[in-house]
Order: structure tokens, then C-alpha cells, then sequence
């Protein structure tokens, strides 16, 4: 039976975190390690941990943690859990993702299987109705523009219920063989604490010949923004344009050369929906 290590961020959003916890519990056909990197909580988020680790015993699974006393990011927080990991595959995963499908994992890696590729990402839909797309894979404009394909159509849309190989994948569930990280690394610490940092992971194992795949028939449902959303002293923004321009000057010679979306398609949708606590997200 495969083994898979799931790396969970947590910066608070305890709530969040037990529900993608006890949606993993319905895992099947494969034996599930979650691995929590918590960046300095203070809401009982490892109280909430020393609970579920009884519940993830019940399953003869592990969930092991480690307490950073400080935020360090999503991309030292990755390569954190990356380091603990003992799974033959491994996924990561948002902290305000909740699994949809019991047979998720073995649908990923059948994906990766039949394509030979090393990364593959779900279907992120958002958890309310009508439970639209919210990531069908990533598309690149020649100009290095950002398209979460997609975005806001229905989770039924036919040109998106198909596999297909896409120029990259967001991290907010991911999943990859543990042998591509002993050969390519983690997440480059370049783009530290957050923003791009999963995109350049993709291009990276993409120029090492690998291909990155979206698969359809799993889905994800995904609040999005929930693990970075409120958190002290981190200018988003700021990040977006910065490791955005390193992106572009890393990877141009390659997204210049691709078929990707025009500019226009790339055009970001606000799109709300409810949070688990009342308030709306967007």
C-alpha cells in the first residue's frame, strides 16, 4: 500500500485545520502520514493537533507536528515538512482544504502513473453552492501572467472535466513522488514567505523534463487564502509583485514559448463565498 505524507501549514484557523484533518481520517486505499508545520499559533491549533493525533492512532496513521515559535513562511514551512516526511508520495496541502473524495490519493497517483508525470494537482472547487471552480490547473500568458483556469465556471464545465498536462499547479493541494524532491529540492526560499514559490516549484521540475498534470476526477474543496489570510505583518501585495518579477525573470525563456492563455484570460474573478465561521471570503 502506498504511503502518503501530507504537509499541512497552520498559522491559526484551528476550525479549518480540524476540518481538513478529520476529512483525511476518510482516506482510503492508501496509508495517510499528515505532517503539520504550525508557524507560531496562538488560537489551540497544537492542542487541536494532541487531539486528532488519537484519532489518526485509531487508523494505525500518524499525524506528527512541528511547533515553529515563529512564522517562517510558507516556503521554509513546505521544505519543513518535506524533511519529516517518510511517505513514498507526498501532497501539499492548504490548511482550508477539505477532502472531497474518499480514493483522492489513489486517483492522483494513477494520474501520475499513466502520464509519467511528477506533479499532479485536483479539481479546487468552493465549498458552498453552486460549488464553482476555483483552480482547474495553472495557465501562463507569453507576457508571465497568472490564469487560475477555470475560475468561477461550474464544476461539471466539460473543457475542464478533462486530464490534461498544464504549465503549472498551485500548492494549495499538490501532490509529487518523494523522489522528485531528493532530486530537485524543495521550495526555492528565494520567494520567501509566500507567493510564486509553487509556481517556480513546477517550472523547476518541468525543465527537468517532468510534466505537470491536472486530474479531474478529484476534487478538493477549497475556502482559499484562508492559511496566509490575517497574518501579522505580511504584506501580500508587496510579495505578489516582487517574486512575480522574479518568476518572470527566471522562467520567461520558457512561458514566452508556450501556448498559454492571452492576457485577457487572465483577468482575476473575485468570487465570495461563506467561511466556516459566517464571515465571506474572497
Amino acid at each position: 500500500m502506498h504511503r502518503v505524507s501530507v504537509v499541512i501549514l497552520t498559522h491559526n484557523k484551528r476550525l479549518y485545520t480540524w476540518a481538513c484533518l478529520d476529512s483525511l481520517l476518510r482516506s482510503e486505499g492508501v496509508e495517510v502520514e499528515a505532517i503539520v508545520v504550525d508557524n507560531a499559533s496562538t488560537d489551540g491549533t497544537v492542542d487541536l493537533l494532541a487531539e486528532m493525533k488519537q484519532e489518526f492512532r485509531r487508523r494505525g496513521w500518524a499525524l506528527r507536528w512541528l511547533a515553529n515559535p515563529e512564522n517562517v513562511g510558507c516556503c521554509v514551512g513546505r521544505n519543513q515538512g518535506l524533511d519529516m516526511a517518510y511517505g513514498n508520495y507526498c501532497v501539499f496541502m492548504d490548511n482550508d482544504i477539505v477532502v472531497a473524495e474518499p480514493q483522492w490519493a489513489l486517483r492522483l497517483i494513477s494520474a501520475l502513473d499513466e502520464e509519467g508525470a511528477a506533479l499532479v494537482g485536483p479539481k479546487l472547487i468552493y465549498p458552498s453552492p453552486p460549488y464553482l471552480i476555483q483552480c482547474a490547473g495553472v495557465g501562463i500568458s507569453q507576457s508571465g501572467r497568472v490564469q487560475f483556469r477555470g475560475r468561477g465556471e461550474a464544476r461539471d464545465a466539460p473543457e475542464f472535466n478533462r486530464r490534461r498536462e498544464c504549465q503549472a499547479l498551485i500548492s494549495a493541494c499538490l501532490m509529487l513522488p518523494y523522489s522528485l524532491y531528493e532530486e530537485i529540492g524543495g521550495m526555492d526560499e528565494a520567494f520567501s514567505p509566500i507567493e510564486f514559490e509553487d509556481l517556480d516549484f513546477c517550472y523547476r521540475a518541468r525543465a527537468h523534463g517532468y510534466k505537470a498534470v491536472y486530474e479531474p476526477s478529484v476534487e478538493m474543496y477549497h475556502w482559499e487564502s484562508v492559511t496566509s489570510e490575517g497574518t501579522e505583518k505580511l504584506p501580500n501585495t508587496y510579495f505578489i509583485i516582487k517574486h512575480g518579477m522574479l518568476f518572470k525573470e527566471r522562467w520567461r525563456h520558457m512561458f514566452e514559448t508556450e501556448d498559454g492563455p492571452s492576457d485577457e484570460e487572465c483577468r482575476w474573478k473575485r468570487i465570495d463565498v461563506p467561511s466556516l465561521d459566517g464571515r465571506r471570503e474572497r
